[in-house]
């Protein structure tokens, strides 16, 4: 699959899906099914630097007879570093680079830091490195998920980054497959211009719990088939630019109530089930030719003869389902080893043997790389592995580096950096997204789109985590553009109730308020919901028939704690183009289009959704 993916050569490619929709609800317009076709341009140049080999030229092949065994074990462990600025001589930057001389491992997860100051780490790490690194980041939302976003406390001035896109969540409400194309495309773009090869995305689960703690807007929605439209899509996009797209959480994360980063979840679907919903968009993005897979902590019986040990250290799951029955061939990379429903449950040494047994060709983040390698070099000497397995996997890493030229050249141009990353008409696709994806599910009283009067007094009310300091930036800036006496209050999880009071006060000699919940499936979070306060304070304003509309940033399921809610604006996502997107919609400035991609019961259903055109104003003389 994977030599196939990385072969395809640049072509004007026309897609033809339909598009999905349900049943309504009293509170949500919604569209008529109907076939819905997405055009996708492939434009030549933009594989520029990415040349596919139709064959291999034995690189891989005698690289491998030339490595002795624990030289090979190390190309499968992959550890992670920041992608801060680390000058040489510094303990950040000696310590990564003796584990890469010394333990030679084979490739680096990295995480948070600006796009240049990740290319300088990267290109000095690969000269440190005797066979060229595998590069893996989470890049879910695009390069910005990890690129993007710094802000100088001092002064509160944003740094700049690269391009960010709204959650998966957003592209199932816009169900434009030719949008989930251009964002793989530019994933890869600029993911191979700071010297990344693999962006551990998309997330192919398919989200049927609105519970659920860790996956939610990380999805592309609650339908097996919009799952799979949406994810072959991206990983086109990803794979026609150069990178190897990587699909997760096999075998779907979707259907828990509990955050594998601090236990592991138990789905007790049958294997009928799994068949028809969660293995459908893997199946397809397989198919596909997606490049790698990334294993799910979750125990799900069904698929492993009743045995309740994690899909990661599954055989049943990854050799016999995965490679054997779907025919996957690509590269298998576990789920970060470091998290609590692996290290608590079989020790470092042992878990990593384990993942080799159920078929992992990378360890993503082993809590320590040497006991790893330990382990695996003791489990072979034991004869619990063989060194043919080893090699298999080796040798498949190996051919993915030399198809992506890394055994001819694995540093990366600087000064390319910033004439691929963050330009503006990346920037561009990613307002495109957001702006497709709003979607008004409650708007009683006809209360959008706002007047927008400048002498209104008007309430912005923010929740948000106490670290997310871009949480309402933008938004509330397109606000104050129209509404010269804004008044903007933020409160967290810690707020004192009193807060809720005194702002309810104010809110009862006011002509609107406006509530931005900013919730997302964050695991640091420890939660997807809003505090008991924040719930009352909304359900207290619809009482009051004060004028209000909340817009959540994030989880849409909130509605299901204040379902009095007089106007509901979905927008799936906190990023400075969604918080623009949403801001101009309220006005009317641009139209809403976007269609529920989940159920939120009891009170909204897939499809659910108003479609509302941008106002024409007439422009004042």
């Amino acid at each position: 699959m994977l030599r196939r993916a990385l072969s395809l050569s640049p072509l004007l490619v026309l897609v033809l899906l339909l598009a999905g929709c349900a049943s309504g609800s009293p509170d949500a317009g919604t569209v008529p099914p109907g076939p819905g076709p997405d055009e996708v341009y492939l434009d030549p140049g933009d594989q520029e630097g990415f040349v596919p080999e139709p064959e291999l030229a034995g690189w891989a092949r005698n690289t491998l007879a030339g490595l002795t065994l624990r030289q090979k074990i190390g190309q499968m462990i992959m550890p992670i570093v920041l992608g801060d600025f680390a000058p040489k001589g510094s303990v950040a930057h000696d310590r990564i680079a003796r584990l890469v001389e010394e333990t030679e491992v084979g490739g680096i997860i990295v995480s948070v830091g600006s796009p240049t100051d990740v290319a300088v780490k990267l290109n000095d790490l690969q000269s440190h490195a005797r066979i060229p690194l595998l590069v893996g980041s989470d890049l879910e939302t695009g390069p910005g998920f990890r690129l993007s976003g710094a802000v100088h406390s001092p002064t509160n001035i944003v740094l700049g980054g690269a391009t960010q896109f709204p959650n998966l969540m957003a592209l199932g409400a816009a169900r434009d497959a030719g949008l989930a194309y251009e964002m793989g495309r530019i994933t890869a773009l600029e993911a191979r211009a700071v010297g990344i090869h693999l962006p551990f995305a998309p997330v192919l689960d398919v989200n049927n719990n609105p519970d659920n703690p860790i996956i939610n807007v990380r999805s592309f929605g609650e339908e097996p088939e919009l799952v799979a439209r949406m994810g072959t899509a991206f990983v086109r996009g990803v794979q026609e630019h150069g990178a190897i797209a990587t699909g997760k959480h096999f075998p779907g994360h979707g259907d828990t109530g509990v955050d594998s980063h601090l236990a592991l979840p138990l789905i007790e679907a049958s294997r009928a089930r799994m068949d028809s919903v969660e293995l459908v968009p893997f199946r397809a993005a397989v198919d596909a030719g997606m490049g790698a897979v990334m294993t799910a902590h979750i125990s799900v019986p069904a698929l492993n003869g009743g045995n309740g040990d994690p899909a990661t250290l599954s055989p049943a799951v990854m050799e016999d389902l995965l490679r054997g029955q779907m025919g996957f061939d690509g590269i298998l990379v576990t789920d970060a080893m470091d998290m609590g429903a692996i290290e608590r449950g079989w020790g470092r040494e042992e878990a990593a043997v384990r993942a080799v047994e159920a078929g992992a060709d990378i360890l993503l983040m082993p809590p320590s790389p040497q006991a790893a390698i330990e382990g695996i070099l003791g489990a072979v000497a034991d004869g619990r592995i063989t060194e043919e397995r080893i090699d298999r996997s080796v040798l498949r890493l190996l051919e993915a580096k030399e198809r992506l030229g890394l055994h001819r050249e694995r540093t990366v141009p600087l000064d390319r950096v910033p004439e691929v990353v963050g330009i503006p008409s990346h920037l561009e696709v990613s307002q495109r997204v957001a702006r497709s994806a709003l979607t008004l599910l409650r708007n009683r009283g006809d209360l959008l789109p706002l007047l927008g009067t400048p002498g209104a007094r008007v309430i912005s009310v923010t929740y948000r985590r106490e670290a997310d300091v871009l949480a309402g930036r933008y938004f509330n800036a397109t606000l104050r553009e129209r509404y010269r006496r804004l008044q903007t209050v933020d409160v967290t999880r810690d707020s004192d109730p009193a807060v809720y009071d005194r702002v309810l006060s104010q809110a009862r000699r006011s002509a609107l308020v406006v509530v931005s919940l900013y919730v997302t499936a964050l695991s640091y979070s420890g939660t997807v919901a809003i505090p008991e306060e924040t719930s009352a304070f909304i359900e207290a304003l619809a009482d009051a028939r004060i004028p209000h509309v909340v817009i959540s940033f994030g989880n849409p399921y909130l509605i299901r704690e204040f379902p009095g809610v007089r106007s509901y604006l979905l927008a799936y996502s906190g990023s400075s183009a969604s918080q623009r997107a949403a801001g101009a919609a309220l006005f009317g400035d641009i139209p809403i289009t976007g269609r529920l991609p989940t159920r939120i019961p009891p009170l909204f259903e897939i499809g659910d959704g108003f479609q509302q055109p941008a106002v024409v104003r007439e422009r004042r003389r």
